[in-house]
């Protein structure tokens, strides 16, 4: 769609929200085509940026939209519903994800870049959840997103004011990993998704696979083990240790995003 588009240069894929003129806004059916835009792209990147048009990169849900649902009881439902399975498609990514943040993130911009594995910012990014400014119900699991990433003070704080964050605070409390100058932000994206290109396909997939079990409660033991069978099996660590050894960069043989 033309407000939602995604593009594959190399092993990279960008997630671009173009939308500017509404600085990014999110209509219900942005988020129901998140879902189906990543499963074109899957089988074809090793990482995936996730970024906005113009200045911004999403200041949130289309508010026109809000209650524009057939249900006179939850007149949001429709839309929550696609929010959420857009959020979840994102977080299920089995490669590296990282949102690209200029200028304003706000509301489902916050969902976007939390429901990504990482986030670099520009220095004049400013980050609010505001649903406390229109009365409603945040949902669990972008609340747990924001948890696992600032605590549950700063969760808090964000819920209850709806006040807008720095990039420098959002940096120092955690909701942002890297902070650069406007004009050096895309170019250091590009890099890092290079060097996470570059690396094991394998330690990656088993990487988020534990850091989401560990943080669901569940027991990643069986988990990790297995994934480290396949490493042996798959001649992965064989190679990563022969490249060290030889000072060459590593040809990894497994890269199969079909392998689960």
């Amino acid at each position: 769609m033309s407000d939602l588009r995604i593009d594959v240069e190399g092993p990279v894929g960008t997630l671009t929200v173009d939308r500017p003129a509404k600085r990014n806004a999110m209509t219900r059916a942005m988020w129901a085509a998140v879902p189906g835009l990543l499963a074109q792209v899957v089988d074809d990147v090793r990482v995936l940026l996730v970024t906005g048009a113009g200045p911004s990169f999403c200041a949130g849900a289309d508010i026109g939209e809000l209650l524009g649902g057939d249900d006179g009881t939850d007149p949001m439902a429709g839309l929550r519903a696609d929010n959420l399975a857009a959020q979840a498609a994102l977080r299920a990514f089995p490669h590296p994800t990282l949102a690209v943040v200029r200028g304003h993130c706000i509301g489902g911009g916050v969902e976007l870049a939390a429901s990504c594995d990482l986030r670099f910012a520009d220095e004049g990014a400013v980050f609010g959840v505001t649903p406390a400014r229109i009365g409603v119900v945040y949902p669990p699991a972008p609340t747990r997103a924001l948890v696992d990433l600032v605590g549950p003070a700063t969760t808090k704080w964000l819920l209850f004011s709806g006040e807008l964050l720095d990039a420098a605070t959002a940096l120092r409390v955690g909701l942002v990993d890297e902070v650069h100058p406007a004009d050096r932000l895309g170019a250091r994206a590009q890099e890092f998704a290079a060097v996470l290109a570059s690396r094991s396909a394998l330690t990656q997939r088993a990487t988020k696979e534990v850091v989401t079990a560990l943080t669901e409660g569940r027991d990643a033991e069986p988990l990790a083990a297995r994934r480290f069978r396949e490493t042996i099996a798959s001649g992965e660590l064989a190679e990563g240790v022969a490249a060290f050894a030889e000072r060459r960069r590593p040809d990894f043989p497994w890269g199969g995003t079909a392998r689960r």
